[in-house]
């Protein structure tokens, strides 16, 4: 049952997770009148040297938030351009433009200048196209957040920004089937910013994001299953390698990027070391009250009983000839820039208290990420048994 890039990234869309390894995807969660919770973002935060006039293509999702809120709190000026229907509730102080990217509608945005914009949600390439031609010459600097999904060999351990392959689209003008196009898609996106702001664009390819706000089960799944408590099935002997980055840490750090006129290509995943799954795990568990034991169950077992890498064990896949550059992106571009990471030990602690807030219907929600509790105990049965 192997699985490669193209294939988890074409299972997450399907089940309603386009950011497989790093979509900017919460712009698809949240609807309007949603009863889930806004997870708070305070925290103290330093002024800019410099104020900057901010256009945020999106700003209502997923890493949307606690970047908007960070710009304000350092002191810059934001407008949200968008259609109105994600979380509207947000931010009522702000300027919001409406519009409709899928539509071309964008009449909004002419005639005004910014000192930026930072484009969050787009995967197809005649959005970014359009928006970006628009606005070559009403902004200085153009952030589109990308992903290493645009990577097209999962064979390179500590793949960086100029050594890795990228996928490359057979039919340009395909606008369908998100999931299966979805990284050769982000490429061509990456080239419109590049090719409207020629020096002046700022590529960001997140991997795995994080958090309070996660619209997906992915890395959600792992601190409800442990604060639950029991046995808990864990892939693999606890070795391989993990990166995940929190929404928080991406999106602040995006800001600071725009301050510091920075421009190119960064990876942007974490944390700055190689974290094993095991001591992503361990890591949750320290913020939780529940008995737990961690069962390890290796890679050819699960696939002989049909558990996925990624699906049923989500944030994981096996450090495998095949798929090891798929957990060991290289991100010292970024930090050299600037990038830092809260503690693993936050990030838990602040989704679990957001899953707290959820409502009953919420949580009851089948998962999209996740083995289902009845199939993780069929499968630990299954595993002592054949231990003894």
């Amino acid at each position: 049952m192997s699985i490669d890039r193209r294939d988890f990234v074409r299972l997450s869309a399907v089940t309603g997770g386009v950011a497989a390894l790093g979509y900017p995807s919460g712009l698809m969660a949240g609807e309007s009148g949603s009863s889930e919770p806004q997870p708070s973002f305070g925290r103290e935060v330093e002024q800019a040297e410099k104020p900057l006039r901010i256009l945020v293509l999106g700003g209502t999702g997923f890493i949307g938030p606690p970047e908007v809120e960070y710009m304000l709190k350092r002191g810059h000026t934001v407008t949200l351009f968008n259609r109105g229907r994600t979380n509207v509730h947000l931010f009522p102080g702000l300027e919001k433009l409406r519009g409709d990217r899928e539509t071309g509608e964008l009449d909004a945005l002419r005639g005004r200048e910014w000192d930026a914009v930072i484009d969050n949600p787009a995967s197809i390439p005649r959005w970014v196209r359009e928006s970006a031609q628009l606005l070559k010459d009403a902004a200085e600097y153009y952030v589109h957040v990308s992903t290493v999904s645009v990577y097209s060999d999962d064979t390179i351990v500590g793949l960086t920004e100029d050594e890795g392959p990228v996928f490359e689209l057979e039919d340009p003008t395909v606008e369908e089937v998100m999931g299966a196009t979805y990284g050769e898609r982000k490429v061509l996106c990456e080239r419109e910013a590049e090719r409207a702001f020629p020096g002046r664009a700022i590529i960001v390819r997140p991997g795995l994001i994080v958090g309070p706000g996660d619209p997906s089960d992915r890395f959600t799944y792992w601190p409800m299953r442990i604060a639950k408590g029991g046995e808990v099935l864990a892939p693999g002997d606890g070795t391989d390698p993990n990166q995940i980055i929190d929404a928080r840490d991406l999106g602040e750090w995006i800001v600071r990027l725009v301050e510091d006129g920075a421009a190119g290509v960064y990876n942007a995943t974490g944390p700055a070391w190689r974290m094993s799954m095991a001591e992503m795990l361990h890591g949750i568990r320290a913020v939780t009250d529940g008995r737990v034991k961690f069962t390890w169950v290796d890679w050819e077992f699960m696939q002989d009983h049909e558990v996925s890498a990624w699906m049923d064990m989500p944030t994981w896949f096996p450090f495998t000839p095949d798929m090891q550059g798929l957990s060991t992106i290289d991100v010292s571009r970024a930090v050299e820039a600037g990038l830092t990471f809260r503690p693993l030990a936050e990030t838990a602690r602040d989704t679990l208290e957001w899953v707290e807030g959820w409502s009953m219907e919420r949580k009851n929600r089948p998962r999209r990420f996740g083995i289902s509790p009845e199939r993780e105990a069929e499968v630990l049965q299954a595993w002592h048994e054949r231990t003894g």
